[in-house]
């Protein structure tokens, strides 16, 4: 069941948007060559305790930390390490989850460190505009479909590939709710959406192939390939006046 938000509601997730988008710009900062990974994960969770709010992954399913930082062939659920030192040259995803008064926001960007290679400035360049392709149809009355349609086609226009096996999805009391929403797919089908529906919606674009594999800590997920991926997500609203980005 997809659970319609109040404008009350937008509100709160609005709030916990705004904290989760300035934790952001709080870890870009320290995203400097020789940091580790769990140095990024404790600037995260320092500035959400000081907003009086909770991290929401973390104890999420057992997720031990603030966090998700997941490097080059990494696509999404890095677990922050001490051991894991970020070099010039690489690109992390760094996604953060937040909670305040009772309500999720969530969104995540891939940061480059020092200076990358200009096909790798491309992947985050087309993953990043790819969201926002898929924020444009998130529109009352179109299908949720449309969303994932734009993804995929403006991916695959540049000759990258969209992962399929992890997807956005519903948000608001609970991080994740009803509907899961695929960065793939051909259009008009799926629910029609409607004023206050709350949606993250996140691409994972892929170098090389789509496929995937999880390693042995059952969280990280890496490239099948080894190839770079990249990771960009909003939350977002449907209104009566257009997609209302919550985590901007």
């Amino acid at each position: 069941m997809i659970i319609l938000k109040s404008e009350r509601e937008l509100q709160y997730m609005f709030d916990a948007g705004q904290i989760v988008a300035k934790a952001h710009k709080e870890v870009e900062k320290a995203a400097k060559p020789g940091v580790t990974t769990l140095e990024l994960d404790q600037v995260a969770e320092e500035y959400i305790l000081n907003c009086q709010a909770k991290p929401a992954f973390k104890g999420y399913h057992g997720y031990p930390a603030t966090i998700c930082a997941s490097i080059n062939e990494e696509v999404v659920h890095g677990i922050p390490s001490r051991l894991r030192i970020v070099k010039s040259g690489d690109i992390i995803s760094i996604d953060i989850g937040a909670i305040i008064n009772d309500y999720v926001g969530d969104a995540a960007v891939t940061l480059p460190v020092g200076e990358i290679e200009d096909e790798v400035k491309r992947l985050l360049a087309v993953t990043k505009q790819s969201l926002f392709e898929g924020i444009e149809k998130a529109v009352v009355n179109n299908r949720l479909s449309d969303i994932s349609h734009a993804v995929q086609s403006f991916v695959e226009k540049n000759n990258f590939s969209v992962v399929r096996d992890f997807v956005g999805h519903g948000i608001g009391r609970s991080m994740h709710e009803e509907p899961q929403i695929p960065n793939f797919g051909i259009p008009g089908h799926g629910p029609r959406l409607k004023t206050g529906m709350a949606l993250a919606i996140e691409p994972m674009v892929n170098m090389g192939t789509y496929e995937v594999e999880t390693l042995p800590d059952n969280w990280t997920v890496v490239t099948k390939d080894q190839k770079n991926s990249a990771h960009f997500e909003h939350t977002i609203a449907v209104t009566e006046k257009g997609p209302w980005i919550l985590t901007r």
